[in-house]
């Protein structure tokens, strides 16, 4: 599948409320704003705790959040201290291998 500009890759958070990192790369992830990022991306975040949220995810998740999921591939973990240019280059970086 040959992605065009206006084609997004969904990129998921899993995260929760009050976790200070999972909000910290919530936010720094935001203030890239991924939408007009190359490749573009679409950051859907999932608070592992949410009622709605299945167990399975809850389970999974609960001591490793914040994490990152391009499409259905798990990615590795970003350093907390990475932000602006660095986690745009680091994210180009881990796109274009999934």
């Amino acid at each position: 599948m040959t992605l065009f500009p206006t084609d997004s890759r969904r990129l998921l958070l899993y995260s929760r409320a009050g976790c200070c990192l999972c909000e910290g790369l919530e936010q720094r992830l935001r203030d890239l704003n991924l939408e007009q990022g190359l490749p573009p991306l679409k950051l859907v975040v999932v608070d592992i705790d949410a009622p709605e949220c299945p167990a399975s995810l809850r389970a999974r998740y609960d001591l490793e959040v914040p994490v990152l999921v391009l499409e259905d591939t798990e990615l590795p973990r970003v350093s907390p201290r990475l932000s602006g240019d660095g986690l745009r280059h680091w994210l180009q970086r881990v796109c274009a291998t999934v």
